[in-house]
């Protein structure tokens, strides 16, 4: 009787032990708990959702680019993938604000940008009060700028720079010096300039600057070659015409032949070759001369102006003068004799 007791007491207290057993998440804290749990993985979904969706912060890559400029570096964004926009007014290439400097590294490694001339819009917002001389500059600045530019409107030419030396006005004629340019110009790779493109520098650099002679002047090539004094060089043979060129040609073939004809019998025929280059100065000079000789013999001089003025008149005739009026009419007053002579007429006594 007593062991059964002590089963019946066992089993009436497992139930107890297993209701306190029951899991914390079907309790109502339990639940609670994962409701606000759910609550905040929603949030934080949504959150992500958000961050992921939203447009990433832009900052200011390059402002104030050049057209070339502008095109290169876009080129360079696209190649790297990365997103990038412009500005309400197109003066500037946005992109993400965490990629700015490294984009600029990249882009640098590119030699990009190339770096834009600054024209006569550097006049535009002259400051109040500047001095003489720093607006001289600028002008100076803003003059090369704008040849820069037109010299890179050229197909051949990649980048250019000019440097102008612009001496300082003189009121002396012997201390003033003339003006000079040197251009240096960057090609196109396998792209050459001819003679005319190279003078058409030259003297597009010289009409822009006053004063400035074609001859002080100077282009120079990104490898150092000075072409303008090669476009010098053929710019003698350029200016001649045929019947010059047809005169220069029959000239050096005629020293050829005269040359020939002294060696070829000395050591044959086939043994002779003769080259010949005349350098014929076709300027022409008119020259006018006044010549006068006046120390020279009557029969040889040249007389250029002469002026002879003659009066006639008759000295001995007693002509009236003096002053007019009643004054210069009357006679003269009674002439008295000196007592010296008179004494001497009488004598002594």
């Amino acid at each position: 009787m007593a062991v059964a007791e002590e089963i019946d007491n066992a089993n009436a207290a497992a139930p107890d032990e297993d209701a306190e057993k029951v899991p914390f998440i079907r309790t109502p804290m339990g639940r609670n708990f994962l409701r606000a749990a759910g609550a905040a993985a929603i949030v934080a979904i949504l959150i992500g959702l958000w961050l992921w969706n939203k447009p990433p912060d832009y900052a200011v890559l390059f402002s104030n680019y050049t057209d070339r400029d502008g095109g290169a570096i876009t080129a360079e964004l696209d190649k790297m993938q990365v997103k990038h926009k412009f500005s309400d007014n197109g003066t500037a290439i946005l992109v993400p604000a965490d990629q700015v400097h490294d984009i600029r590294l990249k882009l640098a490694a590119q030699g990009l940008p190339k770096g834009g001339n600054v024209g006569f819009e550097l006049m535009e917002n002259q400051k109040l009060g500047v001095s003489q001389f720093a607006e001289q500059v600028n002008y100076q600045r803003a003059l090369e700028g704008e040849l820069a530019r037109s010299i890179m409107s050229l197909a051949p030419v990649e980048n250019a720079r000019v440097h102008l030396a612009l001496p300082k006005p003189s009121v002396f004629v012997r201390d003033q010096q003339k003006p000079t340019a040197s251009v240096i110009v960057t090609l196109h790779p396998n792209r050459m300039l001819d003679q005319q493109q190279t003078g058409a520098i030259v003297h597009l650099v010289a009409s822009a600057v006053p004063e400035l002679l074609p001859s002080n002047v100077s282009v120079v090539d990104q490898a150092g070659n000075l072409i303008s004094e090669q476009n010098k060089a053929g710019a003698a043979n350029a200016k001649l015409d045929e019947q010059q060129l047809k005169y220069v040609k029959d000239l050096q073939a005629q020293v050829i032949k005269q040359v020939e004809s002294i060696v070829i019998p000395i050591v044959g025929e086939n043994n002779v070759r003769a080259e010949a280059v005349a350098d014929v100065d076709f300027a022409q000079i008119e020259q006018a001369s006044e010549n006068y000789k006046p120390n020279s013999p009557p029969a040889a001089s040249a007389i250029r102006s002469q002026q002879t003025s003659e009066t006639n008149g008759n000295n001995n005739a007693a002509n009236p003068g003096g002053i007019p009026g009643a004054l210069s009419n009357q006679p003269p007053g009674t002439a008295t004799a000196p007592l010296n002579q008179t004494a001497q007429a009488n004598g002594p006594n």
